[in-house]
């Protein structure tokens, strides 16, 4: 899951209050709806989430997130206006084991490919360590900014990080240590054979919040709902997106002429929460 700071701005610059609101919210979130968060990065103008949904609510969850964290450091900020870009979260399906490890493998050396560190464990912002998949859990305290003293928010909240299905503990932490290492090579070889130095820590935290960032962006392009280099596993999804999709349509049609004893299939969220629609087990 990707969500961006509008036009791009510095928004989410590292500093310790943002960090603070950021993953307290970021553990609200995923206790309320117990979504299970693999690996997160917070760069100055936008989030990366590696995460799985086992009981299809990943939008409650995303507002949530994105609504208290707006508010937070729209608060902190002095700001009023819109913190998040107007074109909503993309969230894409991660369809292999491959797929995973080499999504959490890019985000977590993001800061690296952007020439601001010389490793991603140097990043100076939210930065979740692989070492520290299915270990305790971080207790993170309820900020002293925007959220009540005696509010409906918790004074303090756990933050868990779990591999991911499939994969054990062990497994996902050497796999994607490897692949993170591989990322930060090849980026460092990059900034190099371009002739940069990396910004460093100093400069990044100096760096003022109505800043943006000045890569060039191509417009209109695809926002995919797939990642995979696996053909057979890639055309699997989409049969199932397919599938779901025309069963939700009937569903929805029957249900709309009066019939409410119709049963939507797993995964249905909007109806399901505004009107209680029956649906399939999820898993």
């Amino acid at each position: 899951m990707t969500r961006r700071c509008t036009q791009r701005e510095f928004l989410l610059r590292p500093s310790p209050v943002t960090n603070q609101i950021v993953r307290y919210v970021l553990a609200v979130a995923l206790q309320r709806t117990r979504v299970q968060l693999h690996q997160c990065i917070v760069m100055s103008d936008h989030v990366h989430l590696v995460v799985t949904d086992p009981e299809a609510r990943l939008p409650e969850f995303q507002h949530y997130f994105d609504g208290n964290v707006a508010r937070a450091m729209n608060a902190v900020l002095g700001r009023s206006q819109a913190f998040w870009d107007d074109s909503g979260y993309n969230a894409v399906v991660l369809a292999t084991p491959e797929a995973v490890v080499e999504s959490s493998a890019y985000l977590l050396a993001n800061p690296v490919a952007a020439g601001l560190v010389e490793r991603g464990s140097e990043w100076p912002g939210v930065w979740t360590d692989p070492a520290s998949i299915g270990g305790a859990p971080e207790v993170i305290e309820r900020p002293n900014v925007f959220f009540r003293r005696n509010g409906p928010t918790p004074e303090r909240v756990e933050l868990r990080l779990t591999p991911p299905p499939g994969f054990t503990a062990e497994e996902y932490r050497s796999r994607v240590l490897t692949a993170v290492a591989a990322h930060e090579q090849n980026a460092r070889a990059a900034v190099k054979a371009k002739g940069k130095t990396f910004l460093g820590v100093r400069r990044v935290l100096a760096q003022k919040t109505t800043m943006r960032a000045t890569r060039p962006e191509k417009r209109g392009r695809l926002r995919p709902t797939i990642a995979t280099r696996d053909r057979r596993a890639r055309l699997e999804e989409l049969s199932r997106l397919s599938q779901f999709l025309d069963r939700y349509r009937r569903a929805r049609a029957r249900f709309t002429v009066g019939i409410r004893d119709v049963v939507f299939p797993a995964g249905t969220y909007w109806l399901r929460v505004s009107c209680g629609v029956a649906c399939e087990a999820t898993g």
